[in-house]
């Protein structure tokens, strides 16, 4: 039986002007449910540039509680709109502790969960160590009236373990709000990057048996051009949509949940885990 969902994606250009920002995302979700859009997925910390790009005390002052006034634009957005909503925000959630954090609101705008980012990057131009605690919600699936969501967020995207314990929680699509783009100095790699980014979601949606989407931004800021390409993996590794490199889009896509089902029974790779030998996973090299 077909269940087909229709997931919109808000692929955008930051700049410094905040209320420009949260102004284009309202905008893109907008856009996205005039379109028919049920589900949609903002990109990675789309309210501001990003802040990693240098070890900057005065960022901090861009983050906010969870609840609070950004998440009350969204979750106003997704009950006005009646679409289920993924958004990123810089989340303080204490004097000196902050998290990189999806939240979930649902088509009334009550929030359906909190996913707060499990891998946190320290790489040039992506300090996040600095910026945020690791994320303690551990993996999760995030029941709607639409679907079960899947949240995790960019570096997160890299890691099997994080796509696999999401989809064993029961999640149908996995989405990853991504902010990843190519350094100034290292253009012989661009095509390389690019590339191996692409073939994970891929990855992940097959080996899982789910629906992957990756919402990037695009655009320039600083020493990053951030490479767009937000995309979507069904389960058995067809791409059915993917964004520009270079332009701010918004688009809608159908996805069948049915799909998860006949892949699954195709290709039973839950069926043939050996959970028995995987506790080697649990230490960090080589078995100690």
């Amino acid at each position: 039986m077909s269940r087909v969902v229709r997931i919109g994606l808000v692929q955008s250009a930051c700049t410094p002007s905040r209320e420009h920002n949260v102004a284009q995302a309202l905008a893109g979700i907008a856009e996205a449910a005039a379109g028919g859009a049920e589900v949609v997925c903002l990109q990675e910390l789309f309210a501001g540039e990003y802040p990693c790009q240098a070890e900057d005390h005065d960022r901090f002052q861009e983050a906010e509680a969870v609840p609070g006034p950004l998440t009350e634009l969204l979750a106003a957005a997704a009950r006005k709109h009646g679409v289920v909503l993924v958004g990123s925000v810089f989340e303080r959630r204490s004097a000196g502790l902050f998290h990189n954090t999806a939240v979930i609101f649902d088509r009334d705008g009550s929030t359906a969960g909190v996913y707060r980012k499990m891998h946190i990057p320290d790489d040039p131009h992506y300090y996040e160590k600095f910026y945020f605690a690791p994320g303690d919600t551990g993996f999760m699936s995030v029941p709607t009236s639409r679907l079960q969501v899947g949240p995790l967020v960019c570096w997160d995207q890299w890691y099997p373990e994080a796509a696999r314990l999401t989809a064993m929680a029961g999640a149908e699509v996995l989405f990853y709000p991504t902010a990843i783009g190519w350094l100034d100095g290292e253009e012989k790699l661009h095509h390389e990057q690019y590339e191996s980014w692409d073939t994970m979601l891929r990855s992940h949606a097959i080996a899982n048996g789910v629906f992957v989407v990756a919402v990037n931004r695009t655009g320039r800021e600083g020493a990053l051009r951030f490479w767009g390409a937000s995309v979507v993996y069904a389960p058995n590794g067809q791409r059915l949509v993917k964004a520009g490199h270079d332009t701010p889009e918004t688009i809608v896509v159908e996805c069948d949940l049915a799909r998860i089902e006949w892949s699954r029974t195709r290709w039973p790779f839950f069926r043939d885990r050996r959970i028995d030998a995987f506790g080697g996973l649990l230490s960090r090299w080589g078995g100690a």
